[in-house]
């Protein structure tokens, strides 16, 4: 019975963390810190429209591939992944229809970027396969995502400090992704140019490091300096660059995928924790 419940358990961790659930709720911490960063509220429909969003959109990146091959071994696998995922699509789809127009159309500027991610255009190359671009890209679309959206929703002018703001929350971003990157050396086609591939492992850690240190310092040079949020910032790029430190190519299997990606959770939580102390 014990090893039944154990394996059940199991199956359900490993439906949360492939079908991108996880990636969404780091999504919704992101925008969490946004909330309580810039003092706005969020509608529950656009929470529901990043949320499942978020879900629709990785799953189509991730899997998009897999569901041409021919492989057995991933048949029911994939079939339930199509499933969650098409029953994200219509959740997407009701949220979509409860939102202004101004949402949507910026939505809809980084919805693109998302697709050209995965599908060819460029002299048939994707975003995700041209040197240099893939961490950009990623880093600009959750910036965008859990920034500018939720302050356009809300209809907040984008002043310079929100710019600054949107600058720090790509870079951000950035390092959140070095873990991974560093994780999937060994699966990473050499043409994709990836920052460990390009400086190696050790040099990666360190241009985190760097990457974090302008954060803070870029942070401290704001005119209008929030204390409750410059404390957690200065919190949460200490938890990163353990994580970053801790780094290898050879992970444990939830390393990066369930501990790293909670980073924006544990953000929001230690953000919201200040505010309410």
């Amino acid at each position: 019975m014990y090893f039944c419940l154990v394996n059940v358990l199991k199956n359900l961790f490993n439906f949360y963390i492939d079908n991108n659930i996880h990636v969404a709720l780091a999504v919704c911490g992101f925008v969490g810190v946004s909330v309580l960063e810039y003092d706005i509220s969020i509608s529950g429909d656009l929470l529901g429209f990043l949320f499942f969003g978020t879900i629709t959109g990785y799953n189509f990146v991730k899997y998009a591939d897999k569901i041409s091959f021919k492989d057995q071994s991933l048949g029911l696998f994939l079939t339930k992944i199509q499933i969650f995922s098409l029953f994200s699509f219509f959740a997407l789809t009701y949220f979509l229809f409860q939102l202004p127009i101004k949402t949507l159309v910026v939505s809809g500027g980084f919805a693109t970027l998302t697709f050209f991610y995965a599908i060819p255009f460029l002299t048939y190359k994707r975003l995700r396969a041209l040197v240099g671009v893939k961490v950009i890209v990623v880093a600009i679309v959750w910036a965008g995502v859990t920034l500018i959206i939720p302050l356009v929703n809300e209809n907040v002018v984008l002043a310079n400090r929100i710019w600054v703001g949107f600058l720090q929350r790509i870079l951000f971003v950035i390092v959140l992704t070095l873990p991974f990157e560093i994780r999937d050396l060994k699966y990473d086609k050499l043409t994709l140019g990836t920052l460990p591939q390009q400086v190696g492992v050790k040099a990666t850690k360190i241009i985190g490091i760097l990457l974090l240190l302008l954060i803070l310092i870029i942070e401290f040079l704001k005119p209008d300096m929030d204390w409750l949020y410059t404390i957690s910032l200065m919190l949460i790029c200490g938890v990163m660059a353990l994580f970053l430190y801790l780094s290898e190519k050879d992970q444990a299997k939830y390393f990066a995928s369930y501990w790293v990606e909670s980073i924006p959770i544990f953000w929001f939580v230690i953000l919201k924790l200040l505010e309410i102390i």
